[in-house]
């Protein structure tokens, strides 16, 4: 099942939405709005951002953002597919910034 975002989430500060996780091992998250309306117009599981963040198969830095890092894993579930995460590692708790399904990444992993 897709994840939802709550009915009640609003823009908090900035461009910060109120929807945060916690991948076990205290990797504490947060998610933009843009993220968030990501997760669900994609119908990407939060479970699947969780285990991305948590046991990357890949990790690179991105080329325009020092700040910012890709993280990507295959999901099983979703036929396999590169899921890209990219997250702004340099603030307490992390932010998701992007999340996506990267075609480009088919097959390099």
């Amino acid at each position: 099942m897709a994840w939802q975002a709550p009915a009640s989430t609003t823009k908090s500060s900035g461009t910060i939405a109120k929807c945060s996780g916690n991948v076990s091992g205290g990797v504490k998250f947060q998610f933009t709005n843009h993220a968030q309306r990501a997760l669900a117009e994609r119908e990407i599981a939060i479970e699947w951002v969780e285990r991305t963040l948590k046991a990357p198969e890949l990790t690179l830095p991105d080329p325009n953002d020092a700040t910012v890092r890709r993280c990507f894993r295959r999901i099983p579930e979703f036929g396999g597919r590169v899921l890209r995460v990219t997250v702004n590692t340099t603030v307490e708790p992390k932010r998701v910034v992007s999340v996506f399904f990267d075609r480009k990444m088919k097959g390099k992993l």
